[in-house]
């Protein structure tokens, strides 16, 4: 009895290595195959369109719905919270109710890369120093720019500043593609020094030097 269990305890040993092992084509069985090779999803990649589907009310049965976008109420990593007042008249005037998260003053670095962000976004319309003379405002092609430094303009919270930013208003688009939510507020607070140069926090003149040149390069 004992030699019957070992022999069968040694075929079914032998069962299981040779149905487990195999060629690199063929490795064998596999106990959970779909973990061992899952489907693969490229963002970018095409995909097959008798598999996958961006239309969300085909999906199912053998249709894959993939559409590259994240998941609703998601952000990425270090990104500030979402901006979700509404693009509506009712939005724009709740907008001067919303405080900018960024508590602290730019200190030099920080100065210097907004000012940089601004000279490349907004110094071809609305000018180095803000007041509307940029290459685009001086050149007839555009009309209607806002000038910065006016007291009506000034007079707006960084709410609403960062909500024109955000949708844009008038002849001015969006920038929501071009800047992050963390650009688009270290831009108003660099439109604040603009605005109210005396009043701006001191920086040391290395950042004010190559802010100023930045400025230069846009007016060419």
């Amino acid at each position: 009895m004992k030699k019957n269990n070992i022999t069968a305890f040694v075929l079914g040993i032998t069962i299981v290595a040779v149905s487990s092992c195999g060629g690199k084509r063929n490795p064998g069985m596999d106990y959970m195959p779909d973990m061992g090779r899952s489907r693969a999803f490229e963002a970018y990649a095409m995909h097959d369109t008798l598999l996958f589907t961006t239309d969300a009310h085909r999906r199912g049965g053998n249709m894959i719905f993939y559409n590259s976008m994240p998941v609703p109420g998601t952000m990425k990593r270090g990104e500030l919270s979402p901006y979700t007042v509404s693009n509506d008249t009712i939005g724009y005037k709740m907008s001067a109710s919303v405080k900018s998260p960024l508590t602290d003053t730019l200190d030099a670095a920080g100065l210097e890369e907004a000012g940089r962000l601004y000279n490349i976004n907004c110094g071809i319309c609305h000018g180095a120093k803000g007041a509307a003379d940029g290459p685009l405002a001086v050149s007839g092609k555009v009309g209607g720019i806002a000038n910065l430094t006016q007291p009506t303009i000034a007079g707006l919270s960084d709410g609403t500043m960062f909500h024109v930013i955000t949708y844009g208003k008038n002849l001015m688009g969006s920038y929501a593609s071009q800047l992050t939510r963390q650009q688009r507020w270290e831009i108003i607070k660099y439109v604040r020094t603009l605005q109210n140069p005396k009043g701006a926090a001191a920086t040391d003149s290395t950042a004010a030097k190559k802010v100023a040149d930045s400025a230069a390069v846009v007016k060419k």
